[in-house]
C-alpha cells in the first residue's frame, strides 16, 4: 500500500513537471519569434487577474498596452496560448481594412452545438457572416435611419413623461432659501437610460411596444438584463470563449444565458409569423428577417438552411437587442456622469440644444418644438461631447481577430503571424494613450472639435471599429443615444449625489465597460434662470 500511495505520489509529481515544461516552453513562443512580450507570465499567462475577476478586463489590457510602449506589437499569453496586441493604427488598418480578408472572423468560438451562439452576427464565421451581413446592411441606411427616427422621438417623449414622474417639481417652488439641494432628485440614471434604448430598440428594430419605461416587469427588460448579469459564472463563460475556448469546450459553455434563447425564440418567430400574414411593412429589422428566410427556405445548399432559418435568426435578433439598448444606454449614462461633474460642459450643451429647438419653434406652430433628424445630426457640441464619450468609455476594451493564414503583419521587423493565432486591438487602452489624448482620463470634448479632430490618427479610434466587420448599428446606436440626452438635457440638469461613484470603478465581472456600482446622480428641472 506505502509503494502504491509513493508511487501515485511521484507520478503526480511527474505530470505536474511535464506540464510546467510544457508550458514554460510553450510561453517562449514570441521570444522564438522575435517578438518582445510581457515579462512575468505565470501558470495563469498575464491573465489571472481576469480569470478570476479580481482586475478589470480594462485595467489588464491597458496595463499589458503600457508595457509594449515603443512597439508596434507586444505579445501576451493566456495560460499558455499565444495572443498579439497591437499597438500601431498602421498595423491596426492593415488588421481591419487593408487585409481584411486574412481577418475576416472574430476569436471567439461557441460550439457548433451551441446553435444559438455559433450562428448570430456577432460570432458567425465567412463566408455565412458576409452573406448575413450583406443582407442586413440595407436596413441600416441614412433613408430608413429617418424612417425610424419617429419611433426614437415617440420613445423620448416616453422617456421625458417618465422622467417627470421621478423629478421633484419646483416650477411653483415660492421658498426663496438659496440653497436648492431639497430640490434635486435622486435618480439611477443606468436603469433609466437602458429603459429608453430597450425601448427604442424594440419599436425601431422590430416594430413592438415593448413598455420597459411604463413597466418594472417587462419581459424584454428582465431578458436584457440577464445577459449583462453580475456573476462570476457569467464572466467566466465569456472570458473562455473570447481567451480560452478549449475551457468553453471542456465545459461546454454557451454564448447566451440558458434562458434568453428560449424566451426569443418564442417571441421572434411569432412576430415574423404575425407580419408576415399582416403584410404589413416597416423596412425593419424583421422586415429582413422574413426576407432571408423566404430567400433560402428551399436553398440546395444546407449550410445556408442551418444558417438562415428561424432559430439562426433568433440568433442574430439576440445580438441587435442586446447590443442595441447595453451600448447606447452605457454611452448616455457615462455623459450624464460626467456632465455631472462639470456644470460648464454641461451648460454649454444645453445652451446649444435650447437654441436648436428655439429655432425649430419659430417655425413649426406646434406648441413645444420636436427634436427632428437634421438637428440631431447638426448640433456639432453634442457631437463633440459623444465622441468624447466613446473615446473614455467604449462599451467593448477591445477586438479581436483570428488570422485565417499565414500572415507577414510588419515587414520592416518580419514579424508573421501563425494561422489561427489570436490578435487582440485594444480600444480602451488606445483610446487612453496620451500620445493621442494628451491627460487622457480627463473628459474633454474639445479634442474632437473640427480643429483637433485631424490631429487624431484614424485608428487610434475605434468605438464602433472599422473596416467591413464594424458595428452594423452604430448609426442608430448613436442617434438614439443622442436623442435621449437632448430630451433630457433640454429640461432637467444634473450633478453628483452622495452615491455618485466618484472616482468611478469599474466592474470586473464583466467584459464590458460597466461601472462597478449604481450610476446615481441629482436631477431637477431647468429653470429659466439657470439655462
Amino acid at each position: 500500500m506505502a509503494h502504491l500511495i509513493l508511487g501515485s505520489f511521484f507520478l503526480l509529481n511527474l505530470a505536474i513537471c511535464v506540464a510546467y515544461v510544457a508550458m514554460r516552453r510553450a510561453q517562449r513562443y514570441w521570444k522564438r519569434r522575435g517578438v518582445k512580450s510581457v515579462k512575468g507570465a505565470t501558470c495563469w499567462g498575464h491573465f489571472k487577474g481576469v480569470v478570476l475577476a479580481r482586475r478589470p478586463l480594462r485595467d489588464v489590457l491597458r496595463d499589458l498596452y503600457e508595457r509594449g510602449r515603443g512597439q508596434r506589437a507586444i505579445g501576451f499569453y493566456v495560460f499558455a496560448k499565444p495572443f498579439l496586441v497591437l499597438r500601431d493604427p498602421e498595423l491596426i488598418k492593415s488588421v481591419l481594412v487593408r487585409d481584411f480578408k486574412c481577418f475576416a472572423n472574430r476569436c471567439i468560438a461557441p460550439r457548433r452545438e451551441d446553435y444559438i451562439g455559433y450562428v448570430n452576427i456577432f460570432a458567425l464565421r465567412s463566408p455565412a457572416w458576409k452573406l448575413l451581413r450583406q443582407r442586413l446592411t440595407p436596413v441600416f441606411t441614412a433613408s430608413k435611419l429617418r424612417h425610424m427616427f419617429e419611433g426614437i422621438v415617440e420613445t423620448a417623449a416616453e422617456l421625458d413623461a417618465h422622467l417627470a414622474k421621478l423629478v421633484v417639481d419646483d416650477e411653483n417652488d415660492d421658498d426663496d432659501d438659496d440653497d436648492d439641494d431639497d430640490r434635486w432628485t435622486v435618480v439611477e440614471v443606468k436603469e433609466l437610460c437602458e429603459k429608453f434604448t430597450t425601448d427604442v430598440i424594440g419599436l425601431t428594430m422590430f416594430g413592438m411596444k415593448l413598455n420597459a419605461l411604463r413597466d418594472d416587469e417587462s419581459e424584454f427588460r428582465r431578458e436584457g438584463k440577464k445577459h449583462f448579469q453580475n456573476s462570476y459564472a457569467r464572466h467566466l463563460s465569456l472570458v473562455s470563449l473570447f481567451f480560452m475556448p478549449w475551457l468553453a469546450r471542456l465545459l461546454r459553455i454557451s454564448f447566451f444565458d440558458a434562458d434568453v434563447p428560449n424566451f426569443f425564440k418564442r417571441v421572434i418567430p411569432e412576430a415574423m409569423a404575425e407580419r408576415a400574414k399582416s403584410g404589413a411593412k416597416r423596412n425593419d429589422l424583421l422586415d429582413a428577417f422574413i426576407e432571408i428566410k423566404n430567400a433560402y427556405a428551399n436553398d440546395p445548399d444546407d449550410e445556408m438552411r442551418y444558417y438562415f432559418q428561424d432559430d439562426g435568426l433568433v440568433a442574430t435578433s439576440i445580438v441587435f437587442f442586446l447590443g442595441g439598448f447595453e451600448p447606447s444606454a452605457s454611452m448616455m449614462y457615462f455623459t450624464l456622469y460626467e456632465l455631472a461633474k462639470q456644470p460648464d460642459l454641461q451648460s454649454r450643451l444645453r445652451r446649444e440644444i435650447l437654441a436648436a429647438l428655439e429655432v425649430a419653434a419659430s417655425n413649426d406652430e406646434e406648441e413645444e418644438p420636436r427634436i427632428t433628424y437634421d438637428m440631431a445630426n447638426g448640433l456639432p457640441y453634442l457631437e463633440q461631447v459623444c465622441c468624447e464619450a466613446l473615446r473614455k468609455y467604449p462599451l467593448l476594451h477591445f477586438l479581436d481577430r483570428e488570422a485565417e493564414e499565414d500572415y507577414e503583419l510588419d515587414p520592416e521587423s518580419g514579424l508573421t503571424i501563425e494561422r489561427g493565432t489570436p490578435v487582440i486591438i485594444p480600444m480602451s487602452a488606445l483610446h487612453m494613450d496620451p500620445d493621442y489624448y494628451p491627460d487622457p482620463d480627463r473628459f474633454d470634448p474639445e479634442r474632437f472639435s473640427s480643429q483637433n479632430l485631424r490631429k487624431i490618427p484614424a485608428f487610434a479610434y475605434l468605438p464602433f471599429g472599422q473596416g467591413p466587420r464594424n458595428c452594423i448599428g452604430m448609426r442608430i446606436g448613436l442617434m438614439q443615444s443622442k436623442v435621449g440626452l437632448m430630451q433630457i438635457l433640454s429640461k432637467y440638469e444634473v450633478s453628483p449625489c452622495r452615491e455618485t461613484p466618484v472616482p468611478l470603478e469599474f466592474d470586473s465581472y464583466t467584459l464590458f465597460t460597466k461601472s462597478k456600482h449604481n450610476m446615481k446622480l441629482n436631477v431637477r428641472r431647468v429653470r429659466a434662470e439657470r439655462r
